[in-house]
C-alpha cells in the first residue's frame, strides 16, 4: 500500500505559488472568521496562519462568541467581507447550531469566496464559469495527477453528498463527463457499492466508518473526512484494516487537509489577480 502524501504535495504547490506571489504586485489578506474556542478549529486556523506567513500574505482573524445569533453574525460579516483589505474571506466550519449556516456563507462576496461555499460561487462552478475550484476538488485532482492515476474510465464512488466534499466533487465529475456513484445515509447496502470502487472518496465525518472488508483490493482510497475525537482528528476510514486492502490511501491528518489549505491560497491568488 502506498500512502498518498498530501503534505509533501501541498508544499510543492505552496512553493510554486510563492514564486508567483513574489512576481505579483497585488497585496493580499485572508480574513478568517472563527466562532468560539474549539481547539480542533484552532489547529486548522493555525495551519492557515502558518501558510500565510510563509507566502508573505496578510492574515487576520475575526473572533466571535459561540452564542452569536444569525442576525448579529450577518451584520458583522458585512463589515468583514466589504473591508477592502480583505481580499479573501473564510468562515471556519462548523458553526454553532443556532446559526443559519447557509445564510452566513452566502454573505461572503463571490470575488472573495476562496472556499467557494456560497450559493453564487457554487452556481458559477456548476455552470463552468468559475476561474477557481473548490479546495477539496483541487486537492483530489492534484493528488490524482501527481501520482499519475487514470481516473476518467474508473469506477468512482463518493461517500456523502455534503457541501464541503461530496457535492462539489460530484459537480466536478459531471463537468468532466465522468460517471460515478454516490453513497448517502439512506443508501441500501452501502458496503456493496463501496466495494466496487476503483477510486473511493469519502467525506462524511464519521470516524472509522469504512472498514477494510468494504474495500476492493488495490483501490485508490481518498479520505476527505475529518472529525474530532477529543483533541484528535480522525478520518472516515478504519485506517488499520483499510490499509491492508487499499493500493493507495491518504492518511488523516496529512492527506487531503494540507492540500485544501494550499488550494485555498491558490484560489486567493487567482481571485486577487482579477481585481
Amino acid at each position: 500500500m502506498i500512502l498518498l502524501d498530501g503534505k509533501k504535495l501541498s508544499q510543492k504547490i505552496i512553493d510554486g505559488l510563492k514564486e508567483e506571489i513574489l512576481q505579483s504586485e497585488k497585496k493580499m489578506r485572508l480574513a478568517v472568521v472563527v466562532v468560539g474556542q474549539n481547539p480542533v478549529i484552532q489547529k486548522f486556523v493555525a495551519q492557515k496562519r502558518k501558510t500565510a506567513k510563509y507566502l508573505g500574505i496578510g492574515f487576520k482573524i475575526y473572533p466571535f462568541p459561540d452564542d452569536i445569533s444569525t442576525n448579529d453574525f450577518r451584520q458583522k460579516m458585512a463589515v468583514v467581507t466589504h473591508n477592502k483589505k480583505n481580499t479573501g474571506v473564510v468562515i471556519q466550519l462548523p458553526l454553532p447550531k443556532q446559526v443559519n449556516v447557509s445564510y452566513i456563507l452566502n454573505s461572503v462576496l463571490p470575488e472573495k469566496d476562496v472556499d467557494m461555499l456560497s450559493v453564487k460561487s457554487m452556481g458559477k462552478f456548476a455552470s463552468g464559469k468559475s476561474s477557481i475550484l473548490p479546495p477539496v476538488v483541487g486537492a483530489v485532482k492534484a493528488l490524482l495527477e501527481e501520482y499519475k492515476m487514470e481516473y476518467k474510465k474508473k469506477n468512482i464512488v463518493i461517500v456523502g453528498a455534503g457541501n464541503l466534499v461530496g457535492k462539489p466533487l460530484a459537480i466536478w465529475l459531471l463537468s468532466q463527463k465522468i460517471s460515478f456513484s454516490v453513497v448517502e445515509k439512506d443508501t441500501l447496502a452501502p458496503e456493496k457499492i463501496i466495494k466496487e470502487a476503483d477510486i473511493l472518496i469519502s467525506g462524511i465525518g464519521r470516524p472509522g466508518y469504512i472498514k477494510g472488508d468494504w474495500i476492493k483490493k488495490g483501490a485508490v482510497v481518498i479520505d476527505a473526512g475529518t472529525s474530532e475525537e477529543g483533541s484528535k482528528i480522525s478520518g472516515d476510514m478504519d485506517f488499520a484494516s483499510v490499509s491492508e486492502k487499499a493500493g493507495f490511501l491518504t492518511p488523516v491528518p496529512g492527506g487531503i487537509g494540507p492540500l485544501t489549505v494550499a488550494l485555498l491560497y491558490k484560489n486567493l491568488f487567482i481571485l486577487s489577480q482579477q481585481k
